[in-house]
């Protein structure tokens, strides 16, 4: 019998009835397909936040990594995070662990019984990753304007030459990567949890 967990989120905005719903929906499809319900994990979150400062989530890749769990299941792809970036981020940390999400409203999972990436949720990914670099370039284009207007008014931008940030201040910025590197994540995982460069991180190994 396959054993899976089973992920909520609502916005803040919303009641407690929400989670309701989605879980009672979930555990309906469990006991569908006879797989154990090991554990419930529900965020009810408000703004934009990376995922290794969303608890639940963290808590439940921690509880994944300790109980062998065969699945995660949602009820809807945007479940897992209120951005691209972030369901992109967890899925593919998910699929590198041989863990994979069952989604309730495409009826898809994102890997088959062998534990290979399952081509119609491979499709379906490869979208939103498009549409994510999409967001990401309009982005890059909305800086690089503001940079050169900055410029063209006579401004300087860049650190002072020789500037290098102390241990104290790069332990208050990357509070969350260390916490997840003293946890033993590996550097790609976290890369993938908090979008932080997998050099920088090597450079917070030593404040470990």
């Amino acid at each position: 019998m396959k054993k899976v967990v089973i992920f909520a989120r609502v916005s803040s905005s919303n009641g407690s009835q929400d989670y309701e719903r989605q879980i009672n929906d979930l555990q309906v499809l469990a006991s569908t397909n006879n797989w154990t319900v090991e554990a419930v994990f529900a965020e009810k979150i408000s703004g934009a936040k990376k995922n290794a400062d969303r608890t639940e989530l963290m808590n439940m890749i921690d509880y994944i990594n300790t109980h062998n769990i065969n699945k995660v299941l949602v009820t809807e792809l945007s479940r897992l995070g209120r951005d691209t970036l972030q369901v992109l981020q967890a899925i593919e940390m998910l699929n590198q662990n041989k863990v994979s999400v069952f989604i309730q409203n495409y009826n898809i999972e994102t890997l088959t019984s062998e534990g290979e990436i399952n081509p119609m949720s491979q499709f379906l990914i490869t979208i939103l990753a498009e549409v994510a670099r999409m967001e990401r370039k309009t982005i890059r284009e909305r800086v690089a304007s503001g940079y050169q207007n900055f410029r063209s008014n006579g401004g300087k931008v860049g650190r002072k030459v020789g500037y290098t940030k102390s241990d104290e201040a790069m332990k208050e910025e990357y509070a969350e990567e260390i916490r997840l590197l003293k946890k033993g994540y590996s550097l790609r995982n976290i890369a993938k949890l908090t979008n932080t460069s997998i050099n920088t991180l090597r450079k917070l190994n030593h404040l470990t």
